[in-house]
């Protein structure tokens, strides 16, 4: 079973479903009041016996990327569980097909999530992912808020 979005304009703070299964149900919001053109695809729809999810996106973004921070912050049950950083565009030498996309331009790109080797206990998840573009994280590009429910314990 998988997750799948259509490329649409998304109503600002309405939650966008992701996928369900008998292990696992994911939705997300933007964090921001404007509509934007988006679509992610995570198969499998499972946190279960998996390695690696697969994920696809595709997305319109609202201004150049030359530059680009994403930051993670996790929460499990309430309780902060995981924050980090990651530089993926600084505009000499990228190596990700995000880095120099221009607003307006179609960005599509699939990429592993290799987190997913973590068993992941029986619970409820709040990953809040930005991605700025500037080091000083003052200029924020995307906010997207997703909520993650893990139905059981793995094995």
């Amino acid at each position: 079973m998988f997750g799948l979005f259509f490329f649409i304009l998304f109503t600002p703070g309405v939650s966008e479903f992701v996928c369900t299964s008998s292990d696992l149900e994911m939705s997300y919001t933007f964090c921001d009041s404007t509509a934007h053109a988006f679509m992610f695809n995570l198969t499998p729809c499972s946190t279960m016996n998996r390695s690696v999810w697969k994920a696809a996106l595709t997305w319109i973004p609202r201004s150049d990327i030359h530059f680009l921070k994403i930051v993670f912050n996790v929460w499990y049950d309430g309780a902060k569980a995981l924050f980090w950083k990651e530089l993926l565009c600084s505009g000499a030498d990228d190596e990700y097909s995000v880095c120099e996309t221009l607003k307006g331009e179609t960005l599509v790109s699939t990429f592993d999530i290799k987190g997913s080797r973590i068993k992941f206990p029986k619970g409820n998840y709040s990953v809040v992912v930005q991605g700025f573009t500037d080091d000083s994280e003052d200029n924020m590009l995307i906010c997207l808020n997703f909520t993650m429910i893990v139905k059981q314990d793995a094995y």
